[in-house]
């Protein structure tokens, strides 16, 4: 084996738990390689959910997932204002509609205390209709939750495989990895991975696979859990909506889980959802009428001014269920392996710390932690958030370069000196879709219809003929 070639660690998944840990450990000393399968970063679980950044009050108390979800929390959002992920502090708000789901609230609010959440308060239905006066009749109690908040997942992925290649790391797209093997050399055990195009040697292998997190637990020898997808869709209301609501409306948890919710996002829309439908697919992201029918009926009592509003998009993603009520974190000393599985919809928001968490592990099998020293800055990332200022609205910034006020998407008033950083960035987009979750471009009510022709030149010019752009400095990630 050439040991040149041969990294410390090899992180498999660069969704956001994978990105977190890739993150973490090339700021410990380790020489890390991300490897994902598909083409961007982020792409897979962590591109589709509801964005909200959970505190962990109703979490189960004594689970791994309930302190990987507080500590998380605390760690994503103090990242979030070094880097500019958008977050918007709303707050939620549980909702009883019947007597046995108010009788519950109290028990809810304890358990939030079990799991060190101290902040929820108990509201009567004359409370409940002054902070929501646009909810449907018959709310009876509420549960206040003030710290929950909303951001940006897509954001949040880019940044931290941004801050992970800032850092040293390796990222390898379009690398999936179908085979693993034991070997040694001279200067001890190694794995090496194969994938579809070349091997991949590191001293320990972290398998944050996701989905396919069973596949690669099964090549080295394990066969303890099963991934089944569920796959929860969502309608995006037009930015009209925003008005409706001012914080996230959960139901109360009942026998079949968590339910529907309104939630408003930082991007300006409302989301109503999600489904939650257990399936054999992993790749069926499609959306479907029943869900949207399913989904619409639960809207029509929770706020009814809602389905009078246009429906600008609907999406729909899937989570990693394995059939147990916790994390599932485990390393294999003898094979120098960990195991990142049953993660599920608290990724997000678990996800700095669940990186801890491994890096603890690893070194508890053997891997080399050196304490960090000079690591570059956090990278900033461009502001997507309607609660903060946007480039179009900056005059200082447009000033200085008239591309940001160059609109290009009105919808989302997305300007060309946006795109054009995003094609300039550290991990730019390699198609449209990564634009999009970049920028926001052709994301709004046309769906591209109008923008999309212009959006596509801009990004083929960058394609096609990088030097065009590459006299002018990229200026989205200064704060």
């Amino acid at each position: 084996m050439n040991t040149a070639s041969t990294y410390d660690v090899a992180v498999i998944g660069a969704g956001l738990v994978g990105s977190a840990i890739a993150r973490e450990l090339s700021g410990y000393g380790c020489r890390v390689v991300l490897v994902e399968a598909r083409s961007d970063v982020g792409d897979g679980i962590s591109k589709a959910n509801t964005a909200i950044l959970h505190t962990g009050f109703d979490a189960k108390p004594g689970t791994l997932e309930s302190r990987l979800v507080r500590r998380g929390w605390q760690l994503l959002s103090d990242y979030a204002g070094r880097t500019g992920i958008p977050v918007e502090r709303t707050g939620a708000m549980l909702v009883a509609w019947t007597a046995e789901e108010a009788a519950a609230l109290p028990g809810l609010a304890g358990k939030a205390i079990d799991n060190g959440y101290t902040a929820c308060e108990l509201v009567d239905s004359a409370e409940v209709y002054r902070l929501e006066p646009h909810l449907g009749a018959g709310a009876l109690a509420g549960l206040r939750v003030p710290d929950e908040s909303i951001t940006c997942t897509w954001t949040t992925s880019l940044a931290l495989a941004t801050d992970a290649v800032n850092r040293g790391s390796t990222l390898l797209l379009r690398t999936r990895v179908v085979g693993a093997s034991q070997h040694a050399d001279a200067s001890g055990p190694l794995t090496v991975l194969q994938t579809e195009h070349a091997a991949v040697r590191a001293r320990f292998v972290v398998n944050a696979a996701g989905l396919h997190g069973d596949h690669v637990d099964a090549l080295f020898g394990y066969q303890r859990f099963t991934v089944t997808p569920r796959r929860g869709e969502l309608l995006v209301y037009d930015k009209h909506t925003r008005a409706l609501v001012s914080q996230i409306l959960l139901p109360v948890p009942g026998r079949l889980g968590k339910g529907v919710l309104v939630s408003p996002t930082v991007y300006g829309n409302v989301i109503l959802g999600p489904t939650a439908e257990e399936l054999d697919d992993r790749s069926a992201t499609q959306t479907s009428a029943r869900g949207f029918e399913f989904l619409l009926d639960k809207g029509k009592r929770i706020l009814p001014a809602l389905l009078e509003e246009e429906v600008t998009a609907s999406y729909a993603g899937l989570r990693a269920g394995i059939g147990r009520e916790d994390y599932l974190i485990d390393a294999d000393a003898k094979q120098r392996y960990v195991l990142v599985g049953g993660i599920r919809s608290t990724g997000l928001s678990a996800c700095m710390a669940i990186a801890e968490y491994v890096r603890g592990l690893l070194d508890g099998i053997g891997l080399r932690i050196v304490e960090p020293d000079n690591l570059p800055p956090a990278p900033r990332m461009p502001n997507l958030g309607e609660a903060f200022l946007r480039p179009y609205q900056d005059a200082a910034r447009i000033a200085h370069d008239p591309a940001y006020g160059s609109i290009v998407c009105f919808c989302e008033r997305v300007t060309e000196g946006e795109i054009r950083d995003a094609c300039n960035s550290t991990l730019a987009p390699h198609d449209l879709a990564g634009l999009r979750r970049r920028t926001r471009a052709m994301n709004g009510r046309c769906q591209a219809f109008y923008c999309g022709a212009s959006v596509q030149a801009l990004f083929e010019r960058r394609s096609t003929s990088p030097a065009a752009w590459a006299d002018v400095p990229e200026r989205a990630h200064e704060p």
